[in-house]
């Protein structure tokens, strides 16, 4: 799923285009025991608590794509008999009207879900009827020939509000504020099937986690059945393994800018398209080729890109690339550059050492002190 198709499910968390038919939620303590449970027709809930519901379910989609929504698919084996894609399509063609069903999921998730305190588990059902599209992408709500009925799992913790003394109307007085058991924004939640291409897509699924290098990813494999993607954080050191063992004694300033500059582009010229830019292996070899790698050194690239990354390994460029700072350090000084100023930095031999030469115009600042750019004769 990209983003304007995320975008559209969010759209119907409001009360005017809310299609949530039905409700699950099941309270769990930090001993992963079961505390409460309840179902309910969403609509029969108080007008309050479904304003609270659909800001939660906002907040599961919420996130960069890729970062923190991360599009999965199902393994082959797992859409067999017996697999967690058959058994979360079993689950949501049940509507969350079978109660075996349900307490099966939730044992699922306590039980490969890593969290020592209390949370809570919120299960819906959706039935989205698809508005069709015209051929200048209005919406044609007439003419509509698809349901996509899915589920939405969105897991928050439950921590105790904070101490304090508040305000009682009733007696008038400021007295002890009684704690209460809050539920907060969700830490980790999936959306099943997947909404690509606008449609039903039953092999695949979309993964939301708050904390993008928190992947937990026992809990992806065990209890969703797909396999651990590499988080953000993981797919920048992984890149920058690949290129530093690739480049070797030629990993120098100006290649790694011109990388660094190669990385901007790409973001720039796809920043129109709905699909984030994706580095697969042939491109990044391109890149660097066009970074000025020596014909020696690209040689041991595909061997370095399998070792490290795997052969069919794929970086998302907004993971990788750095769009707002572009730095330069050394065990005693870091210079940070505008990001689309790198030109002005470049390296020298200047009576005998290495050195980095910053051109400079007219305003300079030394720790806020405006200083002269040119000597007093």
């Amino acid at each position: 799923m990209h983003k304007k198709e995320i975008l559209e499910i969010r759209k119907q968390y409001t009360p005017e285009n809310c299609s949530i038919t039905r409700i699950s939620g099941c309270y769990v303590n930090g001993n992963k025991e079961v505390i409460a449970q309840s179902k309910d027709a969403f609509l029969s809930l108080p007008e309050e608590e479904i304003f609270k519901y659909l800001t939660i379910f906002k907040q599961t989609l919420s996130g960069t794509v890729g970062k923190n929504l991360i599009n999965m698919d199902f393994p082959l084996e797992q859409e067999l008999p017996g697999g967690t894609q058959e058994f979360l399509l079993k689950l949501r063609n049940s509507r969350l009207q079978n109660d075996t069903l349900i307490d099966e999921f939730y044992q699922k998730i306590i039980k490969n879900y890593n969290y020592g305190e209390n949370y809570y588990i919120i299960l819906i059902h959706v039935a989205y009827d698809i508005p069709g599209k015209s051929t200048d992408g209005s919406e044609m709500f007439d003419a509509s020939d698809e349901v996509y009925e899915y589920l939405l799992c969105s897991i928050c913790p439950v921590h105790l509000s904070k101490e304090g003394l508040c305000y009682n109307p009733e007696t008038n007085h400021i007295e002890n504020r009684v704690r209460d058991w809050l539920i907060e924004p969700p830490m980790k939640g999936f959306l099943f099937p997947a909404f690509n291409d606008r449609s039903t897509d039953i092999h695949s699924l979309l993964y939301s986690t708050k904390q993008a290098e928190d992947m937990q990813p026992e809990f992806i494999e065990n209890a969703l059945g797909c396999t651990f993607p590499m988080s953000a954080g993981s797919q920048k050191s992984t890149f920058h393994s690949v290129v530093m063992n690739t480049l070797g004694e030629e990993c120098e300033y100006g290649i790694i800018r011109n990388i660094h500059e190669g990385l901007n582009e790409i973001i720039e010229e796809t920043k129109q398209s709905p699909e984030p830019p994706v580095l697969t292996k042939p491109e990044m070899k391109r890149l660097l080729v066009n970074s000025g790698i020596t014909e020696e050194r690209i040689e041991t690239f595909d061997t370095n890109f399998d070792h490290i990354a795997g052969e069919k390994a794929e970086f998302m460029v907004t993971n990788i690339a750095e769009t707002r700072k572009f730095s330069i350090q050394t065990p005693d000084i870091v210079i940070k550059v505008n990001p689309e100023r790198t030109d002005l930095v470049e390296t020298k031999m200047i009576d005998g050492k290495q050195c980095l030469v910053i051109e400079i115009n007219d305003q300079i600042e030394v720790n806020g002190v405006p200083v002269r750019t040119v000597p007093i004769e």
